[in-house]
């Protein structure tokens, strides 16, 4: 068997640009796809992974990366990292446009990825004894806040939709992985959130001790699709100690209670 090959989307920053690096590190070939050329070469030049510039939004990028990877050799992994949050509105106030956009980028991408990869996933199964597909979710796909609406919504069906294909997939050589982070302090995401707001960004993360970085969950994803073949970890929650929910977060120094203490 030759080296194994991974394809990360969502590569040009946060969790996505971290897998680059850690399936790099662990010596595979990685395919980076993103929208953003400069990220992505900038991320080729450091870490000598291939890059593909994507929408994958857009169908025909997504065929013309299946085409490419065709062309290129076989895949053995398949990282679904793209997506993000719009807004902290209420159901009622939120934009349908924010929610239009959270369903494009966590949802139908995921789908025209994984349905578009899945043939050269199969040929990288039969190469390797098995082949992995790992959907980046959110714990707000599993569990309800004041303010997630829309970013709910689309999360909680890309969990849908890979509990789906797990059961679609039963009885082939595929693992289907679901990483559902918590709160995980990246330079973009609540940036993003927040239409650029950056204070209102940072002020996520205000006095959270130690929330997850980007390396941390790469490193779960990494270790997940290494083991071995006949072990399957269908569902990982990641989350910060200080995060017992979305709506359950300590800020300031953690720190052992009193015996009885449960205030």
């Amino acid at each position: 068997m030759g080296e194994l090959r991974a394809v990360v989307t969502g590569a040009s920053s946060g969790i996505g640009e971290a897998t680059v690096r850690a399936f790099r590190a662990a010596g595979w070939d990685v395919v980076g796809v993103a929208r953003r050329e400069d990220r992505l070469q900038a991320l080729a030049a450091e870490t000598g992974a291939s890059v593909v510039v994507a929408d994958l939004t857009r169908q025909e990028d997504v065929d013309r990366l299946r085409d490419h990877l065709a062309a290129t050799g076989p895949v053995h992994a398949l990282v679904n990292n793209a997506g993000g949050a719009k807004g902290l509105d209420s159901v009622e106030a939120s934009e349908i446009d924010d929610w239009a956009w959270m369903f494009e980028v966590n949802v139908l991408a995921l789908k025209r990825v994984t349905s578009a990869l899945l043939p050269l996933l199969r040929k990288g199964a039969v190469d390797r004894g098995v082949a992995d597909i790992v959907n980046v979710t959110s714990i707000a796909g599993h569990t309800a806040y004041v303010g997630g609406g829309g970013y709910n919504a689309a999360k909680f069906a890309a969990h849908a939709l890979t509990e789906v294909l797990r059961l679609e997939l039963n009885g082939e050589p595929l693992r289907v992985i679901e990483v559902a982070p918590g709160m995980v302090r990246t330079d973009e995401f609540a940036l993003v959130r927040f239409g650029g707001d950056r204070a209102r960004a940072d002020a996520v993360y205000d006095d959270v001790p130690e929330p997850l970085v980007a390396d941390d969950i790469a490193a779960v994803i990494a270790d997940a699709v290494q083991k071995p073949r006949h072990v399957d970890l269908d569902l990982i929650i990641v989350k910060p100690v200080a995060q017992a929910a979305p709506h359950r977060l300590t800020r300031g120094p953690l720190a052992v209670r009193a015996d009885g203490d449960r205030s």
